[in-house]
C-alpha cells in the first residue's frame, strides 16, 4: 500500500539549527496520526514540510507516492487547520469556507453549495451568514475545519488546532474530530504537545525530540512500553528507574519505567517492598498523586479516589507487579 505521506531521511536546517534531522516516517492512508513533542522538537516543521510551507534541506517527501519537493502548497492535495483559525474577519462564514474554491475559479452557486455541505459536516448548518467575530472559539475552529475540508484534501494537517480552547470544549472537540475522521476516511496528521490529546485521538503517535523521532507506535505501546527515558518521562510522566534499581527487581542492569498507577502504597512498612517517605500530595479529583522519596530516588504513585491517602511525611512501603516494570531499549 502506498503511504499517504512518506519522509525519507528528511532534514530541515535553519543555519546551525537542525529543526528536522534525518527523519524516516510513513503515514498510512486513512490514518489519524499524531506528531507529539515539546516546543522546538521538530513536529510543526514536519507538518510545514508536508504542507509545502517549508522545503527540505536534504532527503525527500512523498504524498501518495508523488514527490513533493518543489511543489507549491496550492498544488498539493493537502489542507491545513491552524491554531489561530486564520479566518477573514470581513467575510461571513459561508464565504470564509468557500474561499479556497473561489481561488480555484469555482462558480458562486457551486462553491456555496459545497460550503453549506462542509458546515453541516462540522455541525454548523445555518451559520453561513454570520461573521467570525459573532462566533465562539469552538465555532470558529469548526469553520476553519470546514474551510479545509471543502477542498476535499487527501491529507488534512492540523497544527495544534485545539490549543486555544478551554478544557471542556477541547475534550468535546477531540471526540468530534475523531468521529469526523472516521466518517470521512481521509488521513489526518495532527500536531500537539498535549500527551492526553495524542493518546486519546490517534491511531499511531510519533514522539519527537530535538528534530528526531524517538518512537512511533500505537498509543498503548507508547504509553506502556516507552523506548527511551525521554518518551517515558514525556508521555504520561512515568517513573524512570535507574539501572541499579532495575537490577535489584528485574535482574538486568538497564533503565526501566513504571507507571504511577501501577505502584501500590501501604502504610504497613514491614515485609518486602520499597521503603519511601511521602513528600507531597496532589488531589486530582478522580485520583490523588503522591510524590515520594525512596532513599534519594523520587517516585510518583497515583491512588484512585476512595483510597486512604497517607499524610505528608508518612513512611510507607511501595509494591508493584514486577511484570509491569518495563525495560527500555536504551542500555545503561
Amino acid at each position: 500500500m502506498t503511504p499517504a505521506v512518506a519522509f525519507q531521511k528528511t532534514s530541515r536546517h535553519f543555519g546551525a539549527v537542525r529543526a528536522v534531522d534525518a527523519v524516516d516516517l510513513e503515514i498510512k492512508p486513512g490514518e489519524f496520526f499524531a506528531m507529539l513533542g515539546p516546543s522546538g522538537s521538530g513536529k510543526t516543521t514536519c507538518l510545514r514540510l508536508i504542507a509545502g510551507f517549508e522545503q527540505p534541506t536534504s532527503g525527500s517527501i512523498s504524498i501518495f507516492g508523488e514527490r513533493a519537493e518543489g511543489v507549491p502548497p496550492y498544488r498539493r492535495n493537502v489542507n491545513t487547520v491552524f491554531q489561530d483559525y486564520a479566518l477573514f474577519p470581513h467575510l461571513n462564514v459561508l464565504d470564509n469556507v468557500a474561499y479556497g474554491l473561489m481561488v480555484k475559479g469555482v462558480g458562486k452557486d457551486e462553491r456555496h453549495r459545497a460550503a453549506e455541505d462542509a458546515l453541516k459536516l462540522v455541525q454548523l448548518p445555518g451559520y453561513g451568514g454570520r461573521k467570525p467575530g459573532q462566533l465562539s472559539g469552538g465555532q470558529r475552529q469548526r469553520v476553519a475545519l470546514a474551510r479545509a475540508l471543502v477542498n476535499k484534501p487527501k491529507v488534512l494537517l492540523l497544527d495544534e488546532p485545539l490549543g486555544a480552547l478551554d478544557l471542556k470544549l477541547r475534550e468535546s472537540m477531540q471526540e468530534e474530530l475523531k468521529q469526523l475522521q472516521k466518517a470521512l476516511g481521509i488521513t489526518f496528521v495532527f500536531v500537539t504537545h498535549d500527551q492526553g490529546e495524542a493518546l486519546s485521538m490517534a491511531d499511531r503517535v510519533a514522539v519527537f525530540n530535538d528534530g528526531r523521532i524517538m518512537q512511533v507506535g500505537a498509543p498503548e505501546e507508547i504509553y506502556q512500553r516507552p523506548a527511551s527515558r525521554f518518551v517515558a518521562d514525556f508521555v504520561g510522566s512515568s517513573n524512570v528507574l535507574p539501572p541499579d534499581f532495575v537490577q535489584r527487581y528485574a535482574g538486568q542492569h538497564r533503565w526501566g519505567s513504571l507507571r504511577p498507577e501501577q505502584i501500590r502504597v501501604r502504610s504497613d512498612t514491614s515485609g518486602d517492598g520499597v521503603a519511601a517517605r511521602v513528600v507531597s500530595r496532589h488531589y486530582l479529583g478522580a485520583a490523588t498523586k503522591l510524590s515520594l522519596d525512596a532513599n534519594g530516588l523520587r517516585l510518583h504513585a497515583t491512588l484512585p479516589s476512595g483510597t486512604a491517602v497517607p499524610e505528608d511525611g508518612a513512611h510507607v512501603m511501595l509494591t508493584f507487579n514486577r511484570d509491569q516494570l518495563h525495560l527500555m531499549e536504551e542500555q545503561a
